[in-house]
Parts: C-alpha cells; structure tokens; sequence
C-alpha cells in the first residue's frame, strides 16, 4: 500500500498582499509606505515565506489541498505571482475561487484566467460538494452570510442556506466556526447551519486537516457520531 493521503483546507492566502501582511502582524501599522517601503516589501516577503513554511511543514507530495480562494489582492502580477508561489507548494491543489481571484465568474474576463490556474490547480470552481463523516458538506469562498465589512457583499454569488454545513472563507475572521442556531429577525425566524472558517487569519496561517474539520462538525452536534 502507498502512503496514507491527507486532505486539508486553506483560504484567503493573499499572496503578496500588503494590507493583509500589514492586518497579519508582518508591517507595523504605524509606518507611512512612501519612506518605508523596503521594510514593507520585506514585511510582504516575510508574511509568503511564513505561509509557505507553515504549508510545507504539514502538507506531503500526494496530499490534497482545498484552496477556498482568493490567493493574492488580485490584479494581472500579484495573481501570476501568487500561482508561481502555489506552484511550489506540495500537493495536490483544488481551487473553490473567491472575490480576488480573476478566474471567478464574477469577473468579466474569468474565462482567460482558466488555463492559469489550471496548470497550477487540478480543478477551478466556485463551489464543491464533499462527503464528511458520511454526511454532504458544501465548500464556497463565502459564508452564507457574514463579510469583513458593515453590509454583506457579493450576495448573487452566494449559495443559499438549506440546511448543509458549510466550509467558506472571505470573512478573514479569527472565528473559526459557527454552531447551528435557531434565531429571531424581527418576526422572521431563520435558522443558521453550522459552517467553518477555514481562512488562514483563523487558524494561525496553518491548513487545516479534514480531521480537525471532521471533529468540530461533530462537536457541533450536526453529523452522526
């Protein structure tokens, strides 16, 4: 028998992004960009590097990897720079693509981004459904609701809570999950399935192994012991 593979989950690398080198501790804050910008640049580079340790460390040559999006800030250099990164990176990649990423629908032009990413990616798609302790699981960059801003956005490019868990990025929350609830909107009740934050703010930089996802599914009550 071959090795045991592994699967694991990631998402909003940002590759190359200074902001979230800056959000992620890497750039001090107070620091204009005009006189420091080689303490910046280093900052960027030390935020990709610390990344790319943290994926190499866990992460064998036959495993698989679920990207859940937005591997840079976006644009034309940071995407191909970003795919160069992935590119060496171990595993087998699977891309679920977010907001940043040019090859998502959502972006007139995401057709000239598919042969990109799939000479890095095994396959590009906007969602996925996976099999979890027996149960269905829906992957998707967004979370059903919930941003990193006051008003929810990109809503038309949602999937629609009907009662799935749900594995997302975009919100770039420390949170890393939320239990299912019954809850109270003015006179509407709505009911919140269990979904988790796999984005790298929530889980120190770090992949996270399907068994770690499979466990909290379980503390949560929603899948069969």
């Amino acid at each position: 028998m071959g090795p045991e593979v592994s699967v694991w989950f990631t998402s909003d690398l940002h590759i190359g992004h200074r902001l979230c080198a800056t959000i992620r501790g890497f750039i001090p804050e107070c620091q204009s960009l005009p006189v420091n910008e080689r303490r910046i640049e280093s900052g960027v580079v030390d935020h990709d590097s610390e990344l790319a340790g943290n994926w190499d460390a866990v992460v064998k040559p036959g495993d698989q990897v679920w990207v859940l999006g937005d591997i840079s800030a976006g644009g034309t250099a940071a995407q191909l720079s970003a795919l160069q990164w992935l590119s060496n990176r171990p595993g087998e990649k699977h891309l679920i693509a977010g907001n940043h990423d040019g090859v998502h629908p959502l972006h007139r032009n995401s057709h000239k981004w598919q042969p990109e990413y799939l000479k890095v990616f095994a396959s590009v798609q906007t969602m996925a459904r996976r099999k979890i302790n027996g149960q269905n699981v829906l992957l998707s960059h967004f979370p059903y609701r919930g941003d990193h801003t006051d008003k929810d956005r990109y809503i038309q490019y949602r999937l629609r809570d009907e009662g799935l868990p749900l594995l997302h990025g975009h919100t770039h929350s420390r949170e890393k999950y939320r239990a299912g609830l019954i809850g109270h909107n003015g006179a509407i009740i709505f009911r919140d399935s269990p979904t988790i934050h796999v984005g790298v703010d929530a889980w120190d930089l770090r992949p996270v192994h399907l068994d770690v996802i499979a466990a909290a599914l379980l503390d949560v009550g929603q899948m069969p012991h």
